[in-house]
């Protein structure tokens, strides 16, 4: 794509790194063929190629961002389908990210949406915080239906449509501190505490403690890491994101020079996503992007770890028939598609991949509050994939897309490294039925 950037333009390395993921693209549209909002509402403004014109025009130009583009890049999941799709190498995560903090600093939005992210920034990343408004969601669960009915409400009815109707009690597998394994140690790895799934669903990261410690690796949960700022960052909130990124490249950093580090382990493949991009979004500071680029390179999703271990044979036998969900984060962000399913079928399960799997489920982040009407349609499809594959339970590895097909799918959903825990010894995971599982011989 030809651009024409004025030299003082390019000064700004934002812009220069922009435009040089534009000169990449062809315009050959293959992008669209994939991109969820494309397929599901047909408008090329929503497809990545009408994405980048239109990115393109607002920078090249130089002007602030207008209602017309805020609706379309807030329309896009950041899904990276795209990415996966696309022959020429265009690095669309990077193009789409820089827009959005374009926008955020640009554009005013209306009073309600304004109030609504800042809410949702204020409140998501902190497990305090997140976990005190779900208690308090059931108060407003009733007023559902009327928020509904109000276009500049309609978010906090997807908040509240989302809430689950109880909240895990807190784990203490989040608390700070060393589990030591079980057997002689062969590793020493770090693991991702994180901020909404410690409240939503503590079992897995204890799943994975428990696993890890089995097979002889000690796991440490460092004091002072928080959310790794993929929230804030896809909301094109460039400081509180780096702000994330510091604080836990600072902890682990502590914890590799304390006692070595082989890993850092991430359970929710958003998160593994944007860790492993540290090194890109701190390469301006002087001061962290060494470390930083030193802690992506540490970053690790939990099935890809798993897969350089020496495992042993399972202690249990199944003949459960398991559909796998790859999350958009797992499969396009950190290109992850073999590791999971390969795990499941050495534990003994049978797996089945749902027809569309390149196709988001609608979670992305807050996109299902905030665009709550796609994030359905696409739920909706997903579940219908998933269900005719004629499995008996869903496994993924991120815990928006658990809690967004949990919110239409009559099969129960759970973390990939949950039954493999379960079968290597660990308890039973919550809604697995009982029966189809053996003791091995």
């Amino acid at each position: 794509m030809q651009t024409n950037f004025t030299p003082q333009q390019l000064l700004d390395p934002g812009v220069a790194e922009s435009e040089k993921i534009l000169r990449k693209c062809v315009h050959c549209g293959f992008c669209t063929a994939t991109c969820p909002t494309y397929v599901t509402l047909g408008n090329e403004l929503d497809s990545p190629r009408g994405r980048i014109y239109l990115i393109k025009d607002m920078l090249e130009n130089g002007r602030p961002a207008d209602e017309q583009i805020v609706k379309h890049v807030d329309r896009c999941l950041s899904c990276l389908a795209c990415m996966t799709t696309c022959p020429s190498g265009v690095n669309y995560m990077h193009l789409v990210d820089h827009a959005r903090a374009h926008i955020e600093k640009t554009y005013k939005r209306p009073v309600m949406n304004r109030f609504i992210r800042a809410l949702l920034a204020f409140v998501l990343p902190y497990p305090s915080r997140f976990r005190l408004s779900l208690t308090a969601a059931k108060f407003g669960r009733p007023f559902a239906p009327l928020f509904r009915a109000i276009p500049v409400l309609k978010p906090v009815a997807a908040m509240l449509d989302l809430a689950p109707k109880s909240v895990p009690a807190k784990s203490r597998f989040a608390a700070p501190g060393l589990h030591k394994p079980v057997m002689e140690r062969k590793g020493r790895v770090a693991i991702l505490t994180g901020c909404a799934q410690p409240v939503l669903k503590p079992a897995i990261n204890e799943a994975t403690i428990r696993l890890l410690t089995r097979f002889g690796i000690e796991v440490v949960v460092p004091k002072g890491e928080g959310c790794c700022g993929s929230l804030v960052h896809h909301m094109g909130r460039d400081e509180a994101a780096l702000d994330d990124a510091r604080r836990n490249v600072d902890v682990w950093t502590r914890e590799l020079n304390n006692g070595g580090l082989d890993a850092i382990i991430v359970t929710a493949s958003g998160c593994g996503t944007t860790i492993k991009d540290y090194g890109y979004m701190l390469r301006l500071d002087p001061d962290y992007r060494d470390k930083a680029a030193v802690i992506s390179g540490l970053a690790r999703d939990i099935t890809e770890y798993l897969t350089t271990l020496d495992l042993p044979a399972p202690q249990r036998q199944t003949d459960m028939v398991v559909a796998y969900h790859s999350a958009c984060s797992m499969q396009h962000g950190q290109k992850l598609t073999r590791q999971p399913k390969d795990l499941l079928k050495a534990a003994g399960f049978t797996v089945r991949e749902p027809a569309e799997g390149h196709l988001c489920c609608g979670s992305a982040g807050t996109y299902n509050i905030m665009q709550a009407e796609i994030a359905r349609t696409l739920r909706d499809r997903k579940v219908k994939n998933i269900e005719a594959t004629g499995a008996s339970i869903v496994a993924t590895g991120n815990i928006g897309c658990i809690t967004q097909i949990a919110g239409a799918a009559k099969l129960p959903i759970v973390h990939t490294v949950e039954l493999l825990d379960w079968v290597y010894g660990g308890p039973r995971p919550e809604g697995v039925p009982a029966p189809v599982l053996h003791a091995a011989e």
